[in-house]
Protein backbone atom coordinates (compact mmCIF):
# COMPACT_ATOMS: atom_id res chain seq x y z
CA UNK A 1 0.00 0.00 0.00
CA UNK A 2 1.47 3.31 -1.10
CA UNK A 3 1.55 6.38 1.09
CA UNK A 4 -1.83 8.02 1.15
CA UNK A 5 -2.82 11.59 0.53
CA UNK A 6 -4.27 13.32 3.60
CA UNK A 7 -8.04 12.81 3.92
CA UNK A 8 -10.33 15.17 2.07
CA UNK A 9 -10.88 18.50 3.80
CA UNK A 10 -14.40 17.53 4.88
CA UNK A 11 -12.82 14.92 7.20
CA UNK A 12 -10.68 17.48 9.04
CA UNK A 13 -13.00 17.80 12.01
CA UNK A 14 -13.32 14.03 12.44
CA UNK A 15 -9.57 13.61 12.14
CA UNK A 16 -8.92 16.25 14.81
CA UNK A 17 -11.47 14.61 17.10
CA UNK A 18 -9.86 11.18 16.79
CA UNK A 19 -6.35 12.57 17.13
CA UNK A 20 -7.39 14.34 20.35
CA UNK A 21 -8.88 11.14 21.74
CA UNK A 22 -5.65 9.35 20.92
CA UNK A 23 -3.47 12.03 22.54
CA UNK A 24 -5.60 11.83 25.68
CA UNK A 25 -5.43 8.00 25.73
CA UNK A 26 -9.21 7.84 25.28
CA UNK A 27 -9.35 6.33 21.80
CA UNK A 28 -11.85 3.41 21.66
CA UNK A 29 -10.46 0.13 20.41
CA UNK A 30 -13.17 -0.16 17.70
CA UNK A 31 -14.47 2.59 15.43
CA UNK A 32 -17.28 2.25 12.89
CA UNK A 33 -16.85 4.89 10.18
CA UNK A 34 -20.08 5.29 8.25
CA UNK A 35 -21.44 7.62 5.60
CA UNK A 36 -22.63 7.63 2.02
CA UNK A 37 -20.45 5.95 -0.62
CA UNK A 38 -17.92 7.91 -2.61
CA UNK A 39 -16.89 10.53 -0.06
CA UNK A 40 -13.47 9.08 0.83
CA UNK A 41 -14.12 7.04 3.98
CA UNK A 42 -11.68 4.27 3.07
CA UNK A 43 -8.82 6.73 2.52
CA UNK A 44 -9.72 8.44 5.80
CA UNK A 45 -9.61 5.12 7.67
CA UNK A 46 -6.27 4.15 6.17
CA UNK A 47 -4.77 7.55 6.86
CA UNK A 48 -5.86 7.41 10.49
CA UNK A 49 -4.40 3.89 10.72
CA UNK A 50 -1.08 5.27 9.53
CA UNK A 51 -1.44 8.14 11.99
CA UNK A 52 -1.76 5.66 14.87
CA UNK A 53 1.40 3.92 13.69
CA UNK A 54 3.41 7.10 13.03
CA UNK A 55 6.24 7.58 15.52
CA UNK A 56 6.34 11.40 15.28
CA UNK A 57 2.88 12.69 14.36
CA UNK A 58 2.59 16.40 13.73
CA UNK A 59 -0.68 17.47 15.32
CA UNK A 60 -3.30 15.40 13.53
CA UNK A 61 -1.02 14.53 10.58
CA UNK A 62 1.57 11.82 9.99
CA UNK A 63 5.16 13.00 9.82
CA UNK A 64 5.87 11.09 6.61
CA UNK A 65 9.52 10.52 7.47
CA UNK A 66 9.73 8.12 10.43
CA UNK A 67 10.37 4.41 10.00
CA UNK A 68 6.68 3.61 10.41
CA UNK A 69 5.71 6.08 7.69
CA UNK A 70 8.38 4.65 5.38
CA UNK A 71 7.04 1.15 5.98
CA UNK A 72 3.51 2.34 5.29
CA UNK A 73 4.65 4.06 2.10
CA UNK A 74 6.16 0.77 0.99
CA UNK A 75 2.98 -1.10 1.93
CA UNK A 76 4.89 -3.32 4.35
CA UNK A 77 4.13 -2.15 7.88
CA UNK A 78 3.86 -5.36 9.93
CA UNK A 79 1.41 -3.85 12.41
CA UNK A 80 -1.19 -2.77 9.85
CA UNK A 81 -3.73 -5.32 8.62
CA UNK A 82 -6.05 -4.48 5.73
CA UNK A 83 -9.03 -6.83 5.57
CA UNK A 84 -11.06 -6.72 2.37
CA UNK A 85 -13.04 -9.25 0.32
CA UNK A 86 -10.94 -11.30 -2.07
CA UNK A 87 -12.98 -9.83 -4.93
CA UNK A 88 -14.82 -6.52 -5.05
CA UNK A 89 -18.49 -6.98 -4.30
CA UNK A 90 -17.98 -10.39 -2.69
CA UNK A 91 -18.45 -11.28 0.96
CA UNK A 92 -15.73 -11.47 3.58
CA UNK A 93 -15.29 -15.14 4.36
CA UNK A 94 -15.28 -16.37 7.92
CA UNK A 95 -11.77 -17.78 7.50
CA UNK A 96 -10.51 -14.34 6.49
CA UNK A 97 -11.88 -12.86 9.71
CA UNK A 98 -10.60 -15.70 11.87
CA UNK A 99 -7.11 -15.13 10.45
CA UNK A 100 -7.15 -11.77 12.22
CA UNK A 101 -6.80 -13.51 15.56
CA UNK A 102 -3.11 -14.28 15.17
CA UNK A 103 -2.41 -10.66 14.22
CA UNK A 104 -4.49 -9.06 16.97
CA UNK A 105 -3.24 -11.13 19.86
CA UNK A 106 0.47 -11.01 18.98
CA UNK A 107 2.80 -8.28 20.18
CA UNK A 108 3.24 -5.35 17.82
CA UNK A 109 6.49 -5.81 15.91
CA UNK A 110 7.27 -2.09 15.86
CA UNK A 111 5.93 -1.39 19.35
CA UNK A 112 2.77 0.65 19.87
CA UNK A 113 -0.46 -0.07 18.04
CA UNK A 114 -1.69 -2.95 15.94
CA UNK A 115 -4.30 -1.55 13.52
CA UNK A 116 -6.92 -3.31 11.44
CA UNK A 117 -8.86 -1.60 8.63
CA UNK A 118 -11.90 -3.67 7.66
CA UNK A 119 -13.57 -2.39 4.51
CA UNK A 120 -16.41 -2.75 3.80
CA UNK A 121 -17.75 -3.99 7.11
CA UNK A 122 -21.11 -4.70 5.48
CA UNK A 123 -19.44 -7.45 3.43
CA UNK A 124 -19.48 -9.69 6.52
CA UNK A 125 -22.18 -12.35 6.72
CA UNK A 126 -23.47 -13.67 10.05
CA UNK A 127 -20.67 -16.22 10.40
CA UNK A 128 -17.84 -13.76 9.69
CA UNK A 129 -19.47 -11.09 11.88
CA UNK A 130 -19.73 -13.55 14.77
CA UNK A 131 -16.06 -14.44 14.28
CA UNK A 132 -15.22 -10.76 14.73
CA UNK A 133 -17.30 -10.31 17.89
CA UNK A 134 -14.80 -11.85 20.31
CA UNK A 135 -12.02 -9.69 18.91
CA UNK A 136 -14.18 -6.60 19.42
CA UNK A 137 -14.90 -7.66 22.99
CA UNK A 138 -11.31 -8.63 23.86
CA UNK A 139 -9.00 -6.94 21.34
CA UNK A 140 -5.82 -6.92 23.35
CA UNK A 141 -3.71 -3.95 24.37
CA UNK A 142 -3.14 -1.04 21.96
CA UNK A 143 -5.25 -2.53 19.21
CA UNK A 144 -7.49 -0.44 16.97
CA UNK A 145 -10.11 -1.88 14.62
CA UNK A 146 -11.41 0.58 12.03
CA UNK A 147 -14.57 -0.67 10.33
CA UNK A 148 -15.82 1.19 7.25
CA UNK A 149 -19.30 1.02 5.77
CA UNK A 150 -21.74 2.84 3.53
CA UNK A 151 -24.55 0.46 4.51
CA UNK A 152 -25.22 0.74 8.23
CA UNK A 153 -28.42 -1.25 7.85
CA UNK A 154 -26.40 -4.32 6.93
CA UNK A 155 -24.21 -4.24 10.04
CA UNK A 156 -25.35 -6.58 12.83
CA UNK A 157 -26.51 -4.78 15.99
CA UNK A 158 -23.98 -6.79 17.99
CA UNK A 159 -21.19 -5.29 15.87
CA UNK A 160 -22.60 -1.76 16.04
CA UNK A 161 -22.93 -1.88 19.82
CA UNK A 162 -19.24 -2.70 20.27
CA UNK A 163 -17.95 0.20 18.20
CA UNK A 164 -17.89 3.95 18.61
CA UNK A 165 -19.67 5.43 15.62
CA UNK A 166 -17.97 8.09 13.53
CA UNK A 167 -20.47 9.78 11.23
CA UNK A 168 -18.63 10.79 8.06
CA UNK A 169 -20.64 13.68 6.66
CA UNK A 170 -20.89 14.43 2.96
CA UNK A 171 -18.98 17.50 1.77
CA UNK A 172 -20.56 20.86 1.17
CA UNK A 173 -21.26 21.39 -2.52
CA UNK A 174 -18.60 24.12 -2.80
CA UNK A 175 -15.94 21.82 -1.32
CA UNK A 176 -16.93 18.93 -3.55
CA UNK A 177 -16.95 21.11 -6.66
CA UNK A 178 -13.54 22.57 -5.84
CA UNK A 179 -12.06 19.10 -5.28
CA UNK A 180 -13.56 17.69 -8.47
CA UNK A 181 -12.18 20.58 -10.51
CA UNK A 182 -8.72 19.92 -9.07
CA UNK A 183 -8.91 16.28 -10.13
CA UNK A 184 -10.28 16.67 -13.67
CA UNK A 185 -10.48 19.42 -16.26
CA UNK A 186 -14.09 20.42 -15.91
CA UNK A 187 -15.93 23.73 -15.60
CA UNK A 188 -17.85 24.64 -12.48
CA UNK A 189 -21.36 24.10 -13.85
CA UNK A 190 -20.49 20.69 -15.26
CA UNK A 191 -18.96 19.75 -11.91
CA UNK A 192 -22.18 20.80 -10.16
CA UNK A 193 -24.27 18.77 -12.62
CA UNK A 194 -22.17 15.62 -12.30
CA UNK A 195 -22.14 15.87 -8.52
CA UNK A 196 -25.92 16.20 -8.46
CA UNK A 197 -26.19 13.00 -10.49
CA UNK A 198 -23.91 11.27 -7.98
CA UNK A 199 -25.65 12.54 -4.82
CA UNK A 200 -22.85 14.97 -4.07
CA UNK A 201 -20.23 12.24 -3.68
CA UNK A 202 -16.94 13.42 -5.26
CA UNK A 203 -15.31 10.02 -5.72
CA UNK A 204 -18.51 8.65 -7.27
CA UNK A 205 -18.38 11.60 -9.66
CA UNK A 206 -14.81 10.65 -10.63
CA UNK A 207 -15.90 7.05 -11.22
CA UNK A 208 -18.83 8.34 -13.32
CA UNK A 209 -16.41 10.25 -15.55
CA UNK A 210 -13.65 7.64 -15.73
CA UNK A 211 -15.99 4.74 -16.52
CA UNK A 212 -17.99 6.70 -19.07
CA UNK A 213 -21.26 6.21 -17.21
CA UNK A 214 -22.73 9.29 -18.87
CA UNK A 215 -23.93 7.20 -21.81
CA UNK A 216 -25.56 4.71 -19.45
CA UNK A 217 -27.25 7.59 -17.68
CA UNK A 218 -28.45 9.04 -21.00
CA UNK A 219 -29.83 5.62 -21.95
CA UNK A 220 -31.88 5.52 -18.75
CA UNK A 221 -33.26 9.02 -19.26
CA UNK A 222 -34.11 8.30 -22.92
CA UNK A 223 -35.94 5.17 -21.87
CA UNK A 224 -38.04 6.96 -19.27
CA UNK A 225 -38.89 9.74 -21.73
CA UNK A 226 -39.75 7.27 -24.50
CA UNK A 227 -42.21 5.48 -22.21
CA UNK A 228 -43.98 8.71 -21.32
CA UNK A 229 -44.18 9.73 -24.98
CA UNK A 230 -45.22 6.20 -26.03
CA UNK A 231 -42.30 5.87 -28.43
CA UNK A 232 -41.28 2.54 -26.87
CA UNK A 233 -43.03 0.04 -24.66
CA UNK A 234 -42.07 -0.82 -21.11
CA UNK A 235 -40.88 -4.22 -22.31
CA UNK A 236 -38.64 -2.69 -24.99
CA UNK A 237 -37.06 -0.23 -22.56
CA UNK A 238 -36.47 -2.81 -19.83
CA UNK A 239 -34.89 -5.17 -22.38
CA UNK A 240 -32.58 -2.34 -23.46
CA UNK A 241 -31.45 -1.90 -19.85
CA UNK A 242 -30.50 -5.53 -19.30
CA UNK A 243 -26.76 -4.91 -19.57
CA UNK A 244 -26.83 -1.96 -17.16
CA UNK A 245 -26.01 -2.32 -13.47
CA UNK A 246 -29.40 -2.70 -11.78
CA UNK A 247 -28.44 -1.05 -8.50
CA UNK A 248 -27.05 1.93 -10.40
CA UNK A 249 -30.17 2.23 -12.58
CA UNK A 250 -32.50 2.11 -9.58
CA UNK A 251 -30.36 4.67 -7.77
CA UNK A 252 -30.71 7.07 -10.70
CA UNK A 253 -34.42 6.33 -11.03
CA UNK A 254 -34.95 7.02 -7.32
CA UNK A 255 -33.09 10.34 -7.41
CA UNK A 256 -35.03 11.43 -10.50
CA UNK A 257 -38.32 10.62 -8.76
CA UNK A 258 -37.40 12.52 -5.61
CA UNK A 259 -36.40 15.48 -7.75
CA UNK A 260 -39.84 15.41 -9.39
CA UNK A 261 -41.59 15.12 -6.03
CA UNK A 262 -39.66 18.08 -4.61
CA UNK A 263 -40.50 20.24 -7.62
CA UNK A 264 -44.16 19.17 -7.61
CA UNK A 265 -44.57 19.81 -3.89
CA UNK A 266 -43.35 23.40 -4.11
CA UNK A 267 -44.58 24.06 -7.68
CA UNK A 268 -41.15 25.34 -8.65
CA UNK A 269 -39.05 23.79 -11.40
CA UNK A 270 -35.99 25.80 -10.32
CA UNK A 271 -35.42 23.33 -7.46
CA UNK A 272 -34.70 20.53 -9.94
CA UNK A 273 -31.06 19.60 -9.52
CA UNK A 274 -30.59 17.04 -12.26
CA UNK A 275 -30.20 19.27 -15.27
CA UNK A 276 -29.63 16.45 -17.77
CA UNK A 277 -33.31 15.47 -17.37
CA UNK A 278 -34.75 18.90 -16.56
CA UNK A 279 -37.41 19.09 -19.29
CA UNK A 280 -38.85 15.64 -18.56
CA UNK A 281 -38.78 16.12 -14.80
CA UNK A 282 -40.39 19.55 -15.02
CA UNK A 283 -43.17 18.29 -17.29
CA UNK A 284 -44.03 15.38 -14.99
CA UNK A 285 -43.84 17.54 -11.84
CA UNK A 286 -46.46 19.94 -13.21
CA UNK A 287 -48.98 17.17 -13.81
CA UNK A 288 -48.57 14.72 -10.96
CA UNK A 289 -49.52 14.77 -7.28
CA UNK A 290 -46.23 14.49 -5.30
CA UNK A 291 -47.81 11.77 -3.14
CA UNK A 292 -47.97 9.45 -6.15
CA UNK A 293 -44.35 10.18 -6.97
CA UNK A 294 -43.23 9.50 -3.41
CA UNK A 295 -45.05 6.16 -3.43
CA UNK A 296 -43.21 5.07 -6.57
CA UNK A 297 -39.94 6.43 -5.18
CA UNK A 298 -40.43 4.39 -2.01
CA UNK A 299 -41.01 1.26 -4.08
CA UNK A 300 -37.88 1.87 -6.17
CA UNK A 301 -35.90 2.49 -2.97
CA UNK A 302 -37.10 -0.78 -1.42
CA UNK A 303 -36.18 -2.75 -4.53
CA UNK A 304 -32.73 -1.15 -4.60
CA UNK A 305 -32.26 -1.91 -0.91
CA UNK A 306 -33.08 -5.56 -1.62
CA UNK A 307 -30.33 -5.68 -4.25
CA UNK A 308 -27.90 -4.09 -1.81
CA UNK A 309 -28.82 -6.86 0.65
CA UNK A 310 -27.70 -9.29 -2.06
CA UNK A 311 -31.13 -10.47 -3.05
CA UNK A 312 -31.20 -11.71 -6.64
CA UNK A 313 -34.47 -10.64 -8.29
CA UNK A 314 -35.64 -11.33 -11.82
CA UNK A 315 -34.18 -8.23 -13.46
CA UNK A 316 -36.55 -8.06 -16.42
CA UNK A 317 -39.66 -8.58 -14.28
CA UNK A 318 -38.56 -6.04 -11.65
CA UNK A 319 -37.87 -3.35 -14.27
CA UNK A 320 -41.14 -4.01 -16.08
CA UNK A 321 -43.15 -3.66 -12.87
CA UNK A 322 -41.51 -0.37 -11.94
CA UNK A 323 -41.69 1.05 -15.45
CA UNK A 324 -45.37 0.15 -15.74
CA UNK A 325 -46.02 2.33 -12.69
CA UNK A 326 -43.90 5.08 -14.26
CA UNK A 327 -45.95 4.83 -17.47
CA UNK A 328 -49.20 5.04 -15.49
CA UNK A 329 -48.25 8.36 -13.89
CA UNK A 330 -49.50 10.45 -16.80
CA UNK A 331 -52.59 8.37 -17.53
Amino acid sequence: MAALKPPHSWFNESLRHLANLHSESRLPHALLLHGMPGIGKANFARYFAQYLLCQSPQGDRVCGTCKACELNAAGSHPDLYILEPAEKGKQLKVDQVRALGEFIYNTAQQGGYRVVVLNPADAMNIASANALLKMLEEPGQETALLLVTSKMGQILPTIKSRCQHIDCSSPEESDAVAWLQQEVEIDQQEAVNILSINRGAPEEAIRYLEEGLGEHRAQVIRGLADILKQRRTVIEVSQGWQKLDLEMVLGWFYSLLTDIARSSACADSSVLRQKDAHNMLSAVAKKIDPVRIFKLADKVHEERKGIMLRQNPNKQLLLECLLLEWAALLK
